[in-house]
């Protein structure tokens, strides 16, 4: 396919080029974001748009995906994943970068403790003459390969930190002579959380270059563009905007099978079956006054820098939530875990579940810890709840279309409209919280029901584009796989349509109806 396009494709424009880089969303095989890469740029090239790409060439001592956390001394698949770059861009303009370790650089960070390190800045010779904050663009992906938000202050910790903060350098000075020689008139990255896609874009953004980042959409094979965070979800709905009889029933047929467990994301379907609630937990229920159910989010996944505005973290808002579980044994809390917290080959080693036997919340008759694989209904949950908290979870957009009250601890991708209760600071989130518990009832605005479905909306049928004309599930759900198809489709398909429409006439990268 790749060669079909470069044979296909048209002399380019004299335009400036698109830039493309990803290095975290796959090392020698093909996930959905690595699918959503390779398609774009090839329908750019497709219609004479330049394209150039930024790639890896074992520019990295310890790229994010090629960290073996059981095993630092592990170098990444670096061979294995250049020949799958080179493959996938065949007859195209590509800057590979290698890796130079810069001497001053590593004998500043040495010597630094683990805070240290975290809040790490350097010397960044670029047009700005500034600092590059290193610490701050390499933690997020530090914590997701760790697998968890609290760092351990130990000998491998240090130097994955020393690693990412030496490569990411190494990423920034590479790719500011790589803007210099190619005068790019956008850039495109995966994510823009793991450190050398945030390197790229702190790069470019400082020398006021358009930065567009992807990720996974709601619908399975689709896409999410945007020219902010990718993984804050930023969506721009008019005010002026309300849900036609088509769009409600294209809506409620969606939830009516959300609510029964059958939807999947980013290829992973969470649930095989739903059970409901059983006779024993409906029997505890019973002997209390109120149920509240307390959802959770995974505490490394890429959302979280975003959501910790209020609370430290999720685990300092579950402390919380046990202060004031000791005090209201009137009350019944369930806390569900996140089921992603126990994928496969992506489980969370700071766990809820850590978090329950830590602070010994089996001695309280008044909490209930279901785990994340078992598949209890949490729309049973909100169904019999008072009101529902959550930390930044998706469910809380759900529960608030089902007409539950809801008490949001953390920024979520829904929380830029009023869909539900969101204090912003820890007192003012004790105060309501003590007062939802004392309340005979919880008065909701209108607006939160209306605003959570119209976000919904338009993030399942506007900003998710569709791909799947040209990809299939792979062997595992999470890995894309081509199918074979005319390379002059593409630039035609509603996904190529939107996202060229964003790149080169300032869109806002949203399917038509």
């Amino acid at each position: 396919m790749a060669l079909r396009v470069a044979r296909a494709a048209p002399r380019p424009k004299d335009i400036r080029p698109v830039a493309f880089f990803k290095a975290s969303s796959g090392l020698d095989d093909l996930t959905w974001n690595s699918a959503f890469h390779i398609l774009t740029s090839w329908g750019l090239r497709l219609q004479g748009v330049p394209v150039v790409y930024f790639a890896c060439r074992k520019g990295m001592t310890r790229c994010v995906l090629g960290t073996n956390r059981d095993a630092p001394s592990q170098k990444p698949p670096c061979a294995s994943c250049t020949y799958q770059s080179k493959t996938l861009y065949t007859g195209a303009q590509v800057n590979w970068f290698g890796f130079e370790r810069n001497a001053q650089l590593a004998n500043a960070i040495q010597n630094l403790s683990l805070p240290e390190l975290m809040e790490f800045e350097y010397p960044f010779q670029s047009s700005t003459q500034t600092s590059i904050p290193l610490g701050t663009l390499v933690l997020p992906g530090l914590r997701w390969i760790l697998r968890r938000h609290n760092l351990i202050d130990d000998d491998p910790t240090r130097f994955f930190l020393r690693e990412y903060i030496a490569s990411a350098y190494n990423v920034a000075v590479n790719f500011e002579q790589f803007l210099v020689k190619t005068n790019p008139q956008s850039v495109i990255v995966f994510n823009g959380q793991f450190y050398p896609e945030a390197t790229v874009k702190w790069v470019a953004q400082h020398r006021g270059l358009h930065v567009i980042s992807h990720e996974v959409g709601m619908q399975p094979m689709t896409a999410f563009f945007t020219n902010g965070e990718a993984t804050a979800y930023p969506i721009d709905i008019p005010e002026s905007f309300e849900l036609n009889q088509a769009q409600t029933t294209r809506l409620d047929a969606y939830l009516q099978k959300r609510f029964q467990g059958d939807f999947s994301m980013a290829g992973v379907k969470f649930w095989a079956s739903m059970q409901g609630l059983d006779e024993t937990l409906l029997q505890k229920i019973a002997r209390f006054k109120q149920v509240i159910p307390i959802f959770t989010n995974v505490i490394f996944d890429t959302s979280q820098p975003h959501a910790n505005t209020v609370f430290q973290d999720m685990f300092a808002w579950l402390d919380l939530l046990l202060e004031r579980a000791r005090h209201h044994p009137e009350t019944l809390f369930i806390i569900r875990a996140h089921p992603d917290e126990s994928r496969t080959r992506k489980a969370s080693l700071e766990t809820v579940a850590n978090w329950v036997q830590n602070r010994s919340t089996d001695d309280l008759e008044n909490i209930i810890f279901v785990p994340p694989q078992q598949p209890l209904s949490s729309y049973e949950l909100i169904a019999r709840s008072k009101f529902v908290l959550i930390y930044n979870s998706t469910i809380g957009l759900e529960a608030s279309i089902m007409g539950a009250a809801v008490l949001c601890a953390g920024r979520a991708r829904f929380t830029q409209y009023p869909t539900v209760f969101f204090p912003q600071s820890i007192p003012e989130y004790t105060s309501m919280l003590e007062d939802f518990l004392a309340a005979d009832t919880i008065e909701i605005p209108a607006e939160f029901r209306r605003n959570a479905r119209r976000f919904l909306y338009y993030q399942l049928y506007r900003t998710s584009l569709p791909f799947g004309d040209f990809l299939e599930s792979g062997i595992r759900g999470t890995h894309a796989r081509l199918k074979w198809f005319n390379p002059h489709s593409l630039p035609e398909s509603a996904a190529l349509q939107t996202v060229t429409r964003g790149l080169l006439q300032d869109g806002d990268f949203l399917l038509g109806e």
